[in-house]
């Protein structure tokens, strides 16, 4: 019977930068064979964005199909942690860590709960190495397998961590979908006193960006909030005060909401800058559209579950970034209830050591009441 102390206190100690692959992956195989998985790993892809291991793991066959879903690869640690953030330390109740709450933590309450109840349908692991990279070769390879096998789930948790100031307080329905633009205009190199012998890219640059920044795209909907539209970059690398610059970039990041397609956004963009640019390049790299599983059965299975194990029911929200449920919500209702956010990605992330116990108790309640 696997402990989600212990278990989360192994996978944080093996270091697993995106993408990962090897000994994270021995963990939580070796937790989940005495369980009656049967255990697939699989590496795929090429360089830049791979190669990525992925595991799937399934218990029983027919009946109601229930997956768990998430990643075991990470972000970089980054510099000044109190301690090794992949050696694995407790302090005052909290299990420090990188990826303790992000999240390696909610995959050791996933194991441990399965240990605990009879599923008399299936259970499958959805485990990938490369949510926090390009996920090229993650989530969407694992999902391509199962469609092929017809191993579709009724229904799916993906163990994000979506509670906010205490555990149980949020789930995820939802998220906005994600794009990035990269602007390139061209120009002509010259002097800043024969400016008629030249051609300046960076006051076409400002015009289109100053138009784009007068853009609002909505004011949000029932379930999302409104979109919008951020400038991230602007680069010249001009070090002579007395050139012209030979071009002008820059970088949008775009979040939208399910009014919106991402293709759709980066057509709108393209046409703004080409009308004070039309030599100008416009990439636009769509990472996820917006998706929403609507209020209903699952979300109150889980809220039900929630609140009769911590006595507080969770606000249904679609705020945060992108996540892998994106890809999942394509096959399969799937809503996202993990720990609470507060230190994913910062130095000394850290989990509470009640909370990994605790989650571990509400999993457990809702396979039980998945599989009632």
């Amino acid at each position: 019977m696997p402990d989600p102390i212990e278990l989360t206190k192994a996978l944080l100690a093996a270091e697993s930068v995106t993408p990962a692959r090897g000994s994270v992956f021995d963990v939580l195989e070796a937790a989940l064979t005495p369980l009656g998985f049967i255990v697939e790993r699989f590496v795929d892809g090429e360089a830049p964005d791979g190669p990525v291991e992925n595991m799937l793991a399934v218990r029983g066959s027919g009946g109601r199909h229930f997956a768990f879903a998430g990643h075991l690869d990470v972000v970089p640690p980054g510099k000044g942690w109190a301690s090794d953030p992949f050696g694995p330390e407790v302090r005052g109740g909290l299990l420090y860590g990188r990826g303790a709450v992000d999240m390696k933590g909610s995959i050791a309450c996933f194991a441990a709960a399965v240990a605990r109840v009879e599923t008399p349908g299936t259970v499958s692991f959805i485990i990938t190495g490369d949510e926090e990279g390009p996920a090229t070769w993650g989530t969407p390879r694992l999902i391509e397998r199962m469609v092929a096998r017809n191993l579709i789930p009724d229904m799916c948790i993906v163990g994000e961590p979506s509670s906010h100031v205490r555990l149980g307080d949020m789930i995820k329905i939802g998220r906005r979908g994600s794009t990035i633009i990269w602007i390139d205009v061209p120009g002509k190199q010259g002097h800043v006193a024969y400016p008629h012998l030249a051609d300046n890219p960076i006051p076409k640059l400002v015009a289109a960006l100053h138009e784009i920044e007068g853009i609002v795209l909505d004011e949000g909907t029932d379930w999302f909030q409104a979109s919008n539209i951020e400038p991230t970059d602007i680069t010249v690398g001009n070090p002579a005060g007395n050139v012209i610059p030979g071009h002008a970039a820059a970088r949008l990041s775009i979040r939208f909401n399910d009014l919106h397609r991402g293709a759709d956004l980066v057509e709108r963009i393209r046409a703004i800058v080409h009308a004070h640019a039309p030599e100008a390049v416009v990439k636009g790299t769509v990472y996820g559209e917006a998706f929403l599983t609507a209020p209903g059965a699952l979300s109150t299975l889980v809220q039900d579950a929630a609140e009769a194990r911590l006595g507080i029911r969770p606000q249904l929200s679609t705020t945060g970034g992108t996540s892998d449920a994106r890809f999942l919500s394509k096959i399969c209702p799937v809503v996202e209830f993990g720990l609470v956010n507060a230190t994913m990605h910062k130095l000394d992330e850290a989990v509470a050591l009640d909370d990994l116990e605790a989650l571990t108790g509400v999993y457990e309640d809702i396979l039980r009441r998945a599989f009632a």
